[in-house]
């Protein structure tokens, strides 16, 4: 496998060998969020992913800011935020037209308590091109995603979204998808490892979601994604993991590898 350029967030690394744990929160005030926050078992979250689309408020940018402000202020110094506002279209709460979305990130972008923010590969062009210019500008790292909420695209059309997320200046590029059976978990790993093992310059996100996928939540450092995503409390996709669990889980896969 081609060894992708390291991500560093504070004091989280996303590259080769174990994955890195991710935990969603997801609640409708900044209350919540603060209260699951500061819920967090020590030492499981090596990313914080605050999911924006969730907040009751998430049309107002002063109030997003003002949430991501205090999960910022009650977590651990070395614990990264990712900031994410998911749109409905790929699975998420809440719907805001382009612009809007666009808006909204600048302001997170601006604000400067995220590390790092998601922007969805298919949002309209100029969109992407403007956050992702203002997010390096502002020093934060950009996740380029892809969700496909009904089914596994063939395995070309994965690294195809993989390679093209690279090229929007994506710093880490995801895609989730739904298999139906396992043959397509099977798709998703392999397309993983093609990416990794070709044309692949950069840390790679990559899951089946719901319980036929749950392998693949387990066995990133096998096929080359460096992240996955873990619970406390609400999960924010299917087949998401209990985060302390799944740590150990990482943990043993690492090991058996001879690190």
């Amino acid at each position: 496998m081609a060894e992708p350029l390291a991500v560093v967030l504070r004091g989280t690394t996303l590259g080769p060998g174990r994955p890195a744990l991710c935990v969603p929160l997801v609640g409708r005030t900044l209350h919540d969020l603060v209260t699951r926050a500061s819920g967090l078992p020590d030492g499981v979250a090596d990313v914080v992913e605050v999911r924006l689309d969730h907040l009751t408020a998430a049309d107002d940018p002063d109030r997003v800011v003002a949430a991501l402000d205090a999960v910022r202020a009650v977590l651990p110094d070395d614990v990264p935020v990712l900031a994410t506002f998911r749109s409905q279209a790929e699975g998420g709460e809440r719907h805001l037209d382009a612009d809007a979305y666009r808006d909204l990130l600048l302001r997170v972008v601006a604000a400067g308590s995220a590390d790092a923010v998601d922007v969805e590969q298919f949002s309209r062009p100029d969109v992407v091109d403007t956050v992702v210019e203002a997010a390096h500008d502002a020093g934060l790292a950009v996740v380029a995603s892809s969700h496909d909420f009904d089914a596994t695209p063939a395995h070309d059309e994965i690294v195809s979204r993989l390679l093209a997320q690279q090229e929007l200046g994506a710093d880490v590029v995801k895609v989730a998808v739904t298999p139906h059976g396992a043959a397509d978990v099977l798709t998703l790993l392999a397309a993983t490892t093609t990416f990794r093992a070709g044309a692949g310059l950069v840390p790679a996100v990559t899951m089946a979601m719901g319980p036929l996928g749950v392998v693949s939540r387990l066995a990133g450092e096998t096929f080359g994604s460096c992240l996955t995503f873990g619970s406390v409390g609400t999960a924010s996709a299917p087949g998401q993991l209990d985060a302390v669990a799944l740590r150990g889980v990482l943990d043993l896969v690492h090991d058996a590898q001879g690190h």
